[in-house]
């Protein structure tokens, strides 16, 4: 009785906790909004949809509660329907160029096949979007961005295509419309092994590392891309499929794997804040530099030498040692004492001393961990993890310590020979 309880306390904060979210309303209180390829799909499996970044996508299913989908995405796997997010192909031998005129990361640098998290910034140094960027080959890049940045992202995009082009360069852009190409998120201990079961025999995933990505045939679909990534710090893949044939994909996989359930975005945000993960518009935005949102390291060394990258001034003035340009860090928080405090959510202050020093940006119950946790921004010499701070929560300070993120263990298959 105890722990039904509990569980429906739980699964009530998560959703009062996602009603917050940037983007994300109730379905009938919007005007403009787009089903993804899987709408009927999710409405047959009682998925309770709500609207989130101009799109209609499922919370969380009937079947579960959002912490018992959150828990079993740990200890089995899930699929997140994630076809809101914008894919781009760049393509044509400046490719390369351009998008690094975009953002942070060593394109050049990297191996064909392979990826990594970056960041498009702008003239100041802040940052417009968190992306994916895959090199598949010396003259096509192949990138993911954030759905609620659409817009912003293809002008960002556009703009740097334009300008090479206009002094003749190589390099033209592919957008695709989730009307014609889906995103599924498969994660979990048990995310891979299920995939291979759908692969042909000659393709297996055991050298497809964490951040690489490749053109396979899945259930008998050809062209799916599958990339080694996701947004949970579990093991799993994103699987770039057309959109006529997604449901099939989605439906063999459940088939092949009974121990394998549909999650929705309730799910995604927790799994995501205990894998230490930003969301755009909560954790970071344009105002906002990498190395203040202690991404520091997605600012490739081979780019600090060049400085060519927008707001290279600024960022690599803050990288300096001894530098008195950063006034703030993005740090993790868990609260202490009991589990049935209330957590601390976007715009709880932090205190220290009786001063305000900081604010969360983003805030949940950790189902993992049992004790609430926290990320968000303090004060420059605050920032040493183990520093006791009290957080302002319905006019109550409670206490909380500044932790090391990721707080739960990323699970990340990666090459054990780099």
């Amino acid at each position: 009785m105890f722990i039904t309880k509990a569980l429906k306390q739980i699964s009530f904060t998560y959703g009062k906790f996602q009603s917050s979210l940037r983007g994300f309303s109730d379905v009938n209180s919007a005007t403009k909004s787009m089903p993804t390829a899987l709408y009927d799909f999710h409405l047959k499996h009682g998925g309770k949809i709500v609207n989130f970044a101009g799109y209609v996508l499922p919370l969380q299913y009937t079947d579960q509660c959002i912490i018992s989908s959150h828990l079993h995405t740990r200890r089995h796997a899930s699929i997140f329907d994630v076809s809101h997010m914008l894919q781009t192909y760049m393509h044509g031998k400046d490719a390369i160029s351009c998008m690094e005129s975009l953002c942070t990361a060593d394109i050049k640098g990297m191996t064909d096949g392979t990826g990594c998290l970056t960041v498009f910034t702008n003239s100041n140094g802040g940052i417009l979007d968190d992306l994916i960027v895959s090199k598949v080959n010396g003259q096509m890049l192949y990138a993911v961005s954030n759905a609620a940045m659409k817009a912003e992202d293809m002008a960002v995009i556009r703009d740097g295509v334009d300008r090479f082009r206009a002094d003749g360069k190589d390099v033209s852009i592919e957008f695709l419309s989730a009307n014609d190409q889906s995103l599924i998120a498969v994660q979990g201990p048990e995310a891979v092994t299920t995939v291979e079961k759908l692969l042909p025999k000659s393709q297996m995933l055991d050298t497809l590392y964490f951040m690489h990505t490749s053109v396979m045939e899945v259930a008998g679909v050809s062209n799916c891309r599958v990339t080694r990534c996701g947004y949970t710090g579990e093991d799993g893949v994103e699987i770039s499929v057309p959109s006529v044939h997604v449901q099939h994909v989605t439906e063999a996989l459940l088939d092949t794997n009974q121990n394998l359930k549909m999650a929705g975005l309730g799910a995604r945000d927790s799994l995501r804040l205990e894998a230490g993960l930003c969301l755009y518009g909560t954790d970071i935005n344009d105002q906002i530099t990498p190395v203040e949102a202690g991404l520091t390291w997605l600012i490739a060394r081979s780019r600090r030498n060049e400085g060519n990258f927008p707001g290279s001034r600024r960022i690599l003035a803050q990288l300096q040692p001894g530098t008195n340009q950063v006034t703030k860090r993005r740090i993790g928080l868990i609260m202490n004492g009991q589990k049935q405090i209330p957590p601390a959510r976007a715009g709880v202050k932090i205190y220290c001393q009786d001063k305000v020093v900081g604010h969360i940006t983003s805030g949940c119950p950790s189902p993992t961990l049992g004790k609430n946790i926290a990320m968000g921004y303090i004060t420059n010499d605050l920032k040493k993890l183990g520093t006791e701070v009290q957080l302002k929560v319905r006019n109550v300070l409670y206490e909380a310590t500044l932790a090391r993120m990721p707080f739960v263990k990323s699970n990340y298959y990666v090459n054990p020979n780099k």
